[in-house]
């Protein structure tokens, strides 16, 4: 988008929604506005002929386990007449719930349940909130960041049972860190490179 026509998109949101924080940058635009104005939101830039959003993207999570607000849940909005994205933005606590967009966007329903799943975010009026990616029983949201990289449940396959089981991890050893630097290409100063910084001060 070019920078004008963004800018003057930008300008038509700003003046359509004077609560909302709006950002323009990189040929895009975010509006962040609370949760109780989201799904009013939605509804507008869906229905008003300046705007004319008909198209649901995708919703999707992020998480900032240092903000008050911990997590962000983000909806992608394609409009096929003005030929524009848009990016809606709101923040809720751990927990807070986020209101469902599905009375506006029916196709929101697995979107929002896939940002329940993998971050525990739940959506308030939404018709079948449940699991979707895990499996059933499973433990905790992987795509939260305190979540751990070994997990809570391995699952694997009993010859003896005949059935898949699903086992608390056990490791037989601890996580180690490793250092891929290699001494040649890496930024750790060698023996003798104090020599080579004396020589090239004495030449200068």
């Amino acid at each position: 988008m070019a920078d004008a026509t963004l800018q003057s998109f930008a300008d038509a949101l700003s003046a359509a929604f004077p609560g909302a924080a709006l950002k323009a940058a990189f040929g895009e635009v975010a509006l962040t506005v609370a949760p109780d104005a989201l799904a009013a939101t939605l509804t507008r830039l869906r229905d008003d002929p300046d705007f004319l959003f008909v198209n649901f993207v995708d919703c999707c999570g992020a998480d900032y386990p240092g903000r008050e607000k911990r997590f962000e849940v983000v909806h992608h909005l394609l409009s096929p007449v003005h030929n524009r994205r848009i990016r809606v933005k709101t923040q809720v606590a751990e927990d807070e719930a986020c209101p469902s967009a599905t009375d506006v966007f029916a196709s929101a329903d697995w979107f929002e349940r896939e940002a329940w799943d993998l971050y525990g975010i739940p959506f308030s009026g939404h018709p079948d909130l449940r699991r979707i990616l895990t499996d059933y029983g499973f433990d905790g949201h992987p795509l939260r960041k305190d979540f751990p990289l070994s997990g809570f449940v391995e699952v694997r396959y009993d010859d003896e049972a005949k059935r898949v089981v699903n086992e608390p991890v056990r490791l037989t050893q601890e996580f180690r860190t490793f250092d891929f630097l290699s001494p040649w290409e890496g930024e750790r100063p060698l023996p003798g490179d104090e020599k080579a910084a004396t020589a090239g001060n004495a030449k200068s």
